[in-house]
């Protein structure tokens, strides 16, 4: 669906695995096209219970990674360097044991042994002592996890014990790791993996989950041995730790804190934010049981990178100087399957849509399109003005709206008439 815009050059695009939103307003400007998150490579985590708000009027329980004593749904997304000694520490509020496992982290086999994911502190219940990781005792703690953040790329982190359950009450979170040289300020370094064909402009988180109710029932009632998996329904899902609408709501745009007063736990939106003609990176992580389908309307995207590692032929040749995502694949919609990551570049244009995506000076948006000509040789720009990146031969065309009769309203969901229906 579009909507009229209340200050030219500035599109909103809201993704959502159902419709792709152009929106404006003017105070969602500055700040954003930078993922919310808290710096390393040091971080202290809790793991306690919370419940969340969800747009059906519910509130379930969950169970959060959180600093300060804030459980988050999702759990805070670390940001670290290439190279970085990461340590995570991890104490426990929960009354049962947890943990935290790194997937993607020493796991290479290129990597040396003493790179690879240690962990100091915690107990190994069972004979056999830890089947994945250390364990935080309830009330216990702190463990502590260290790794070399050796390849740059999107990942989770996710609870090592009972994990199929502990994943559904939402012990999970996004590592992103910058490559080496990484300096968001300076433009010519704004990359994804090091390599100039993964530079991007903005760069924008989409954390999936999903919900069964029931489960979190069973657990705040203490009913754990009435859960069974093998039932497992979801009824609720989720973008970044919300479900639509709630999706677009934000306040403070500072690192973790709380976006909205009503969402204390919630504190992520899934608003992107991008110019025209810019490039956005779109770093998926699919925290869930079943596969999701992300998709986009009226565009396509470039996928690079699967679990932290570029679409390459050469899949160990990742840095700067050796082969680039030639591997990668177009296309508006992606199957992700359950705990794995996905990274896509794409860009939205405007062309041929028919009507002026700035709006018109009846709107109250005058603007001009600098008459730049069709035939401008360039590659990828014919026809587009260069500073606003408009195509200037829907210039001043308005949006084709045709607006309902009435008669023809209803409460809850109706069709406004406009072609971009989600």
């Amino acid at each position: 669906m579009r909507q009229g815009m209340t200050e030219p050059g500035r599109l909103l695009v809201g993704l959502t695995t159902m419709v792709l939103m152009a929106l404006a307003t003017t105070a969602a400007q500055a700040g954003l096209g930078v993922i919310d998150g808290i710096a390393g490579p040091t971080f202290n985590l809790s793991a306690g219970t919370a419940h969340i708000a969800t747009p059906d009027g519910d509130r379930p329980l969950i169970w959060g990674y959180g600093v300060g004593g804030v459980p988050q749904y999702p759990g805070p997304t670390l940001i670290v360097n290439q190279g970085d000694t990461v340590t995570i520490n991890l104490t426990n509020s929960l009354p049962h044991p947890t943990s935290i496992v790194f997937p993607g982290q020493g796991d290479d086999p290129a990597t040396p042994a003493d790179e690879s994911v240690t962990a100091s502190g915690g107990t190994c219940p069972g004979a056999s002592g830890c089947l994945l990781t250390d364990e935080a005792a309830p009330g216990g703690g702190p463990v502590t996890y260290t790794f070399t953040a050796t390849h740059a790329g999107t990942y989770m982190y996710h609870s090592g014990t009972n994990v199929e359950l502990q994943v559904e009450m939402g012990l999970f979170g996004a590592i992103i790791v910058r490559p080496s040289g990484f300096d968001y300020a300076d433009r010519a370094t704004r990359t994804a993996y090091g390599h100039p064909d993964t530079d991007y402009v903005a760069e924008y988180l989409y954390m999936m989950s999903e919900m069964d109710p029931i489960v979190h029932q069973k657990v705040e009632l203490g009913m754990y041995d009435q859960i069974d998996m093998t039932t497992y329904s979801p009824r609720l899902w989720f973008l970044n730790g919300r479900a639509a609408p709630d999706t677009l709501y934000y306040g403070s745009l500072a690192p973790y804190t709380q976006s909205v007063p009503w969402l204390p736990n919630q504190p992520y939106n899934a608003l992107p934010v991008t110019h025209p003609g810019e490039r956005v990176l779109v770093r998926f992580i699919a925290a869930s049981h079943h596969i999701h389908p992300p998709h986009l309307h009226g565009n396509n995207w470039e996928q690079i990178a699967i679990d932290g590692r570029l679409l390459t032929t050469t899949p160990e040749d990742q840095g700067a100087t050796g082969a680039g995502p030639d591997l990668r694949r177009s296309g508006n919609t992606h199957a992700t399957a359950p705990l794995k990551t996905y990274d896509a570049i794409w860009d939205w244009t405007g062309e041929d849509l028919g009507f002026d995506i700035y709006g018109t000076a009846a709107d109250g948006l005058p603007h001009t399109c600098n008459e730049i000509a069709d035939t401008d040789p360039s590659p990828g720009s014919a026809g587009f003005d260069p500073v606003t990146h408009e195509y200037c031969p829907d210039h001043g065309k308005p949006l084709p709206v045709i607006l309902p009769e009435f008669q023809d309203l209803t409460l809850g969901a109706s069709w406004s008439g406009t072609p971009f229906l989600g």
